[in-house]
């Protein structure tokens, strides 16, 4: 089963509303996390947990990509080597060969119904040719180029490749602050695939949650040249990822923060807040 996290988006202008008003409770927008399980060659043919592992990705908004980037003698790599671009591939092609499969079966019943002169079945049927050739290209269904109009069909169609990605370079100590070399191969990579990147160290990351005050925290960071833990960009890069942004109401009893896709208008994020509006 996967687990699954909430955790506080981290945005320093609501601490210091926050104190500006004197609120007694601070809150914080959320994201949520769902850890799947790994993936290994052949899911989209049912190896390893296989279809419900594609299952559990169909209901995400986003993927996360956690790619090893650091090089050691004593923890082993399932596949015997150390490639973070070869380990985004497997995952990218169990996903793109699971849409593929969706899309050839739903261009046959959509050709019929185009046939008959239906509008609409022209419209999506077109959009999945594009797509499935797309995929047979080698390339994410994200990319698609598509019209204002196009869009929304695109979306119901619920494909894997279609959902904005970021990867996670997990590299070693000294390399969190400015990455390595696998780092900067995968951050081509995103840009090459509309992807996103960002660098962390999980071994910075464990020490930092064990410790007690920020305070420490902050110091242990600053020895090491970092500003922030690597969770807070991963999370923040989450948010953007998902075209989200926040807004606040202050006073004295709360200082919060409210999420809204970016491009909504004080109408839109008034109904966050007071839903029968």
């Amino acid at each position: 089963e996967p687990n699954v996290g909430r955790v506080a988006v981290p945005d320093p202008r609501l601490d210091k509303l926050a104190a500006m008003a004197n609120s007694a409770k601070v809150i914080p927008t959320q994201l949520e996390f769902v850890d799947i399980a790994g993936l290994v060659k052949g899911a989209s043919k049912g190896e390893g947990l296989g279809n419900q592992f594609l299952a559990n990705i169909r209901e995400v908004d986003a993927i996360c990509h956690v790619l090893r980037c650091f090089d050691s003698g004593d923890i082993t790599h399932v596949e015997g080597s150390v490639d973070p671009i070869r380990d985004a591939e497997i995952v990218d092609t169990e996903l793109m060969l699971a849409d593929m499969e969706s899309l050839e079966k739903r261009i046959q019943n959509m050709g019929k119904r185009a046939r008959s002169g239906d509008k609409d079945a022209k419209a999506e049927l077109d959009i999945m040719e594009r797509a499935l050739a797309l995929l047979q290209d080698g390339k994410p269904a994200r990319v698609l180029e598509l019209s204002k109009e196009e869009r929304p069909l695109f979306k119901q169609m619920a494909l894997l490749t279609s959902k904005p990605v970021l990867y996670v370079c997990n590299v070693e100590e000294e390399a969190a602050a400015e990455g390595n070399a696998n780092s900067q191969r995968v951050a081509e990579m995103a840009d090459a695939t509309g992807a996103q990147a960002v660098v962390i160290s999980a071994a910075i990351e464990a020490e930092v949650a064990q410790l007690e005050s920020e305070e420490e925290k902050q110091e242990f960071l600053e020895s090491l040249g970092l500003e922030e833990t690597g969770l807070a960009r991963v999370i923040r890069a989450g948010f953007t990822l998902l075209d989200q942004i926040s807004f606040f109401t202050v006073g004295p009893k709360e200082a919060r923060a409210w999420t809204v896709k970016a491009g909504s208008k004080a109408p839109q994020a008034a109904g966050v807040i007071h839903t029968d509006f």
